[in-house]
């Protein structure tokens, strides 16, 4: 029953990447980050409050949210440090790449994934995991030469590192999340996590983007920026409810999510009209193949 609400997160991840797209193009990055992540944190300011003022009306729902100790938030402060870390780097990074370019990329965050969980929650590879792995770094590779030759050098490219970094940060975050949500409760996670990146991306935004509004690009209202917010509060709900399942193994559920990169590619390439969309589809079957044999490889 995990992997369903895994692909079902998937789906709604893939369209999310699509709306960022639409609300970063030639838009100034901060405060698009900020506004879809302060939609994404009204959302669940909303069963927050519930929960605290009227608790009876939503404790038996999967919407309640319950009072945690000073500790706990802690640990949920350190979940936002690592992700708004994260999306400030894909952010800008989706900026400027071509979504073609990125979904493949992002496909790779559970090779990281399975790495971390084989460290910290022994989890192991089987044969058909390794060759998965090795499937993956393969056609990662042959992406790298279709970047190569629309001007986007892997090793040099400043938004290709950004987007390295933030995928690898993700990852980080998906092994944290699995420590999460066996020790603390999914919805207060979620919800506590969301308002401290709202305290972290504030000054941020106030700090280096503001002053130099005039100077830098300037910020354009869009829908597409709480649509933002709306999609991956939906997906990520999704995606905390499937690793709160006892049984569920961090490494697959990663893998099933990063399937909504063929969305996220399939409606770039329709979209934004990119290049070399042929080729660059045959290297994210590859990589998702790559993927899909982790999955596999897992049972």
């Amino acid at each position: 029953m995990w992997a369903l609400f895994a692909v079902a997160s998937a789906l709604f991840l893939g369209t999310y990447d699509v709306f960022k797209k639409l609300a970063l193009n030639k838009n100034a990055v901060l405060p698009v980050l900020f506004f879809s992540t302060a939609t994404y944190a009204l959302i669940l300011l909303v069963p927050t409050l519930i929960s605290a003022f009227s608790p009876e009306s939503l404790r038996n729902t999967l919407f309640f949210v319950p009072t945690v100790p000073l500790v706990q938030h802690g640990y949920f402060f350190i979940k936002a440090i690592i992700v708004t870390t994260s999306w400030i780097f894909a952010f800008f990074a989706l900026k400027h790449l071509p979504l073609t370019i990125v979904s493949p990329i992002r496909a790779t965050g559970p090779i990281w994934v399975i790495i971390g969980a084989i460290i910290i929650f022994s989890e192991h590879l089987s044969m058909l995991q390794w060759i998965g792995t090795a499937i993956t770094l393969i056609f990662f590779y042959f992406l790298s030469l279709a970047g190569k030759s629309e001007g986007f050098h892997f090793t040099t490219n400043k938004w290709i590192l950004f987007l390295i970094a933030g995928t690898l940060l993700g990852s980080i975050s998906g092994l944290y999340d699995k420590f999460l949500i066996q020790h603390f409760d999914r919805m207060a996670m979620q919800a506590w996590s969301t308002i401290y990146q709202i305290a972290l991306l504030g000054p941020i935004v106030m700090l280096l983007w503001y002053p130099k509004r005039k100077e830098n690009t300037p910020f354009e209202w869009r829908w597409s920026i709480p649509m933002i917010g709306i999609f991956l509060v939906v997906a990520d709900f999704l995606y905390f409810y499937a690793i709160g399942y006892e049984d569920s193994l961090i490494s697959v559920i990663s893998a099933l999510r990063r399937g909504g990169v063929i969305i996220s590619f399939t409606l770039g390439a329709i979209i934004f009209k990119e290049q070399n969309v042929r080729k660059k589809a045959w290297l994210l079957i590859g990589i998702v193949t790559g993927v899909i044999l982790l999955v596999l490889g897992s049972k």
